[in-house]
């Protein structure tokens, strides 16, 4: 088993703080092997066995409908020692009701919790009152490029191979953990993207036109990196003789949202200093997603490369935002407390560097600027900006 340091450092800091710790990502992205390594560590600190208690609420596992009383009675029957208890509980929103089962715990028992989860239900804006105040949400993303080279240890590719591989063939632990060539490496997101699609969307909101859904999400691939809103939607399925309301469009998106399909990237004014409404970006999960579905296509490579350092930036805890400055566009405004960071992302320089500084020239502030860049060549600094390699940027600790 590969540890993921980043995770391990965040449940840590929470062991046996009085909260839930929530873990909630997209489908295989390693959130069950995260409890696995939590486990061993208790086990390594000295807490007993019989005092860490895993369960996995899967369909495979358990009876479709098992009540919060049952999920309760279920652990609490196991809890037949003095002593506090580890809870590690695998996917529990396929229990109705799980958070009044969670609650209830946390007030009568002597535990510590944790859980992890798929969907909406994980969400901060899903969980319900009853855990109000009560718990710490920790997002899992795939693996970051750090991570990857660490399960590639054994490899004699260099960083420049590997940085290849990984925009290429993406983050998803079970891919990287394999030697898979590409076609294959797809063929397992695939499967990975279809299981979300069916458990988590068509059946849970029972939408029956499928083959008009599912130009949505094509839609919406073909468009990572661009904005765009719910109307530009509707207005190119009308173009092809379809039909499809804003609001069922607005829904689509927020379901994509909500099993951690896509992510919502808002565009800030730097000079109103305000969140706009309007004209958001919307990135994947993981960049394989789009090459599952459409194919590896250079063309698309620009925007896949923003893909990823929005990822990165979210994994660092920055809250990430496209900047708009004017008429100018700034890729990413990440903010971190008193903390910010401005970062443009482009393919190749020189011959994208003019518009890429210029942009960032044009704030008139003392806060870090970055061009990141597939160039290996390219390093150096331009006028107070830093212009980066991907790589290095991804690897970087702190900016």
């Amino acid at each position: 088993m590969i540890i993921r340091p980043y995770y391990m450092k965040q449940l840590k800091t929470y062991r046996d703080v009085p909260l839930v710790k929530i873990l909630s990502g997209i489908r295989r992205c390693g959130k069950s092997t995260i409890l696995e390594m939590l486990r061993n560590d208790l086990l390594e600190s000295g807490v007993a066995a019989d005092h860490i208690i895993s369960m996995r609420y899967t369909a495979e596992d358990f009876d479709a409908g098992m009540s919060d009383k049952e999920m309760y009675d279920g652990i609490k029957k196991q809890m037949n020692k003095k002593g506090r208890y580890y809870l590690l509980l695998d996917e529990v929103q396929e229990v109705s009701g799980w958070e009044k089962a969670i609650n209830s715990l946390l007030e009568d028992e002597n535990v510590d919790l944790y859980v992890t989860g798929s969907n909406s239900k994980l969400m901060a804006s899903e969980i319900s009152t009853y855990l109000t105040g009560r718990y710490i949400s920790i997002p899992v993303y795939t693996l970051s490029f750090a991570e990857y080279l660490a399960f590639k240890k054994e490899s004699s590719l260099s960083i420049r191979e590997h940085l290849s591989d990984y925009i290429r063939m993406g983050g998803f632990p079970i891919v990287a953990i394999g030697d898979f060539d590409e076609g294959s490496a797809y063929q397992i997101v695939e499967g990975i993207y279809h299981s979300v699609i069916t458990s988590d969307i068509t059946k849970r909101h029972a939408i029956t036109n499928y083959d008009l859904f599912n130009r949505v999400v094509l839609y919406i691939v073909e468009n990572v990196g661009k904005t765009f809103s719910a109307n530009a939607i509707v207005k190119f399925l009308k173009s092809e003789g379809r039909s499809l309301s804003v609001e069922a469009v607005y829904n689509y998106l927020e379901w994509l949202e909500k099993a951690f399909i896509i992510y919502r990237c808002r565009r800030y004014d730097l000079q109103g200093k305000s969140v706009l409404k309007t004209q958001e970006k919307f990135y994947l999960a993981d960049s394989s997603l789009k090459y599952c579905i459409m194919g590896f296509n250079p063309k698309s490579l620009a925007a896949m490369l923003e893909n990823i350092v929005y990822f990165e930036l979210r994994r660092k805890g920055y809250d990430v935002y496209i900047g708009k400055y004017g008429t100018k566009e700034i890729d990413f405004v990440a903010v971190r407390r008193d903390e910010r960071i401005y970062v443009q992302v482009c393919r190749q320089l020189p011959e994208e560097s003019d518009r890429e500084i210029a942009n960032l020239l044009a704030i008139k502030d003392h806060y870090p600027k970055y061009v990141v860049t597939l160039d290996e060549f390219a390093a150096g600094n331009s006028n107070g900006i830093k212009i980066v390699y991907l790589a290095d940027f991804l690897l970087c600790e702190q900016y």
